[in-house]
């Protein structure tokens, strides 16, 4: 029986933090819409509360009924969690005399479990225009800031399950001691073991993928990518060689990708075909310069080449596919019934076309779970510290149309760029990073010769998760001496550019 925290959802930007708070505990957890009934489950051991953009006192606020869970389990509300559960309560909650957004110090006025080896004051960050004005009667104020009176509490009552609350976001960075605060709820008040761990994860998915597969076949769509492969290694560790994967090469790969991840699926024991079809994906690239329509043209293609090649697999009942965590929370609506936001995750489309059963075994974790879950397998560090590259490749780094020239060229300064950031040290420090080939020409000066050639920008950025992102302030030297070689080595660049621009306003991509 696995453990777990529920965290219901009120539509918070930091509900995701939470659940990642709560793993880097080694405790597992699940996000689920505010208004799902939770289901009775022995391994449920608490539940978690989120914030939410509304106001407690908006007549559409969402609420739920904390006194029916704490019948069954210790509660923590953070933010719009712990107002609703003192509202509910009767207590009283208002619009703030003063904003507080940002840092704050928590004055520690209690010794409770919440705050077991947390110093007084401990730096903290809130994000709030309502607050606790007053508690309910049995209620115990546990900390406070200089602006805030409640900025933590708790309840502990005969016949339910205690309840505490923060005004503050324990689970962001900046508050100093946030983690340690939520391990105090979920091992000293929730009775958590810890025990998700990497090694758990994989036992228990194997035995759950022979269970759930029985004597059938998979197919799957490889990519090279961490989630795919991972996923891959998962269920072949479950049911070995009926497992078929495919791996197509779309002519949009980084130079030698095709063959250097065919290596790996190899040395993996992975039962892979590689398919060649770059001119396929050529041919129906010819023309187009929109973005959107070079994503469709590339995904229709895929699908068409991947669907030819499983059929030539007799008696395929499953599609393998690398969906993650986020793609699933994603899907869901806080706000109503069930949503689908994103249809694209490795194969989008081939469930409908090809009336497959979907064997999803990477859908509870987060990418930096899949990591150490890769890890754990022994699959290749290079593979698993790969940065991210988009689903159309090198299609959409090549702005306008895409020609077989242009991805030549494109890749060897792709792979000048990411051997240099490997050589000096910087690919870790790096979260994404790659060339762009623009559709402009300038003039240069090679020797005594005028050239007339095209311009290479290069994409380098920090980011945690890619939702927001910097550019990466790389040295000068470095920039310098990867400009040089781009422009002495391929043939048809002239002219190297460094894009500094962050996200938002700008995207990572360039298409």
């Amino acid at each position: 029986m696995t453990e777990k925290i529920i965290i219901l959802d009120f539509g918070s930007q930091y509900t995701q933090l939470i659940a990642r708070a709560v793993r880097e505990a080694s405790v597992y957890c699940e996000i689920q819409p505010f208004h799902k009934p939770i289901t009775a489950d022995p391994g449920i051991k608490g539940v978690i509360l989120s914030g939410s953009p509304f106001s407690v006192n908006d007549p559409q606020a969402p609420t739920v009924d904390v006194d029916a869970i704490r019948k069954q389990w210790p509660v923590l509300g953070i933010c719009y969690g712990a107002q609703l559960t003192a509202k509910l309560a009767g207590g009283e909650v208002s619009k703030s005399d003063k904003r507080e957004y940002g840092r704050a110090f928590l004055q520690i006025k209690s010794s409770a479990a919440l705050f077991e080896q947390v110093g007084s004051p401990s730096q903290v960050w809130m994000s709030h225009s309502d607050s606790i004005k007053s508690l309910p009667a049995g209620y115990e104020i546990l900390g406070t800031t200089e602006s805030i009176p409640v900025a933590a509490f708790m309840n502990i009552q005969e016949g339910l399950n205690p309840v505490y609350g923060l005004q503050f976001h324990p689970e962001v960075y900046h508050s100093t001691d946030g983690k340690r605060v939520l391990r105090n709820f979920l091992v000293g008040v929730c009775r958590c073991s810890q025990d998700w761990t990497p090694a758990h994860f994989i036992s228990d998915s194997i035995e759950a993928l022979k269970a759930q597969l029985g004597n059938s076949k998979v197919v799957m769509g490889l990519s090279g990518g961490v989630d795919s492969t991972v996923a891959a290694t998962l269920i072949h560790k479950a049911i070995g060689d009926r497992l078929y994967g495919i791996f197509v090469d779309n002519g949009l790969l980084r130079k030698n990708e095709f063959n250097q991840v065919l290596e790996t699926y190899r040395k993996l024991g992975l039962n892979v075909t590689g398919v060649d079809a770059s001119e396929h994906f050529y041919t129906r690239l010819a023309g187009r310069e929109l973005p959107e329509e070079k994503r469709k043209a590339i995904g229709a293609c895929f699908i068409e080449v991947f669907d030819q090649e499983a059929h030539k697999i007799e008696g395929i009942e499953y599609l393998g596919q690398g969906t993650i965590y986020p793609d699933v929370i994603e899907s869901v609506s806080v706000h109503g019934p069930s949503v689908t936001i994103k249809s694209h995750h490795n194969v989008g489309g081939l469930p409908e076309t090809m009336k497959l059963k979907l064997v999803e075994p990477l859908r509870s974790l987060f990418k930096d779970e899949v990591r150490l879950i890769g890890r754990e397998l022994g699959i290749p560090d290079e593979m698993l510290s790969r940065h991210p590259f988009p689903g159309p490749g090198l299609g959409i780094r090549i702005l306008g149309e895409v020609t077989q020239d242009k991805v030549k060229l494109l890749q060897e300064a792709d792979d000048i760029f990411i051997q240099q950031l490997r050589k000096h040290h910087l690919y870790q420090s790096v979260w994404q990073a790659g060339a762009v080939l623009l559709p402009v020409k300038s003039v240069g000066v090679m020797g005594d010769e005028r050239t007339y050639e095209f311009t290479i920008a290069l994409r380098a950025v920090t980011s945690v998760d890619g939702m927001t992102a910097d550019w990466a302030q790389l040295p000068y030297s470095f920039l310098a001496d990867v400009s040089n070689e781009i422009i002495n080595s391929v043939r048809g660049i002239n002219r190297v550019v460094y894009d500094i621009s962050s996200k938002p306003p700008a995207t990572i991509e360039w298409e």
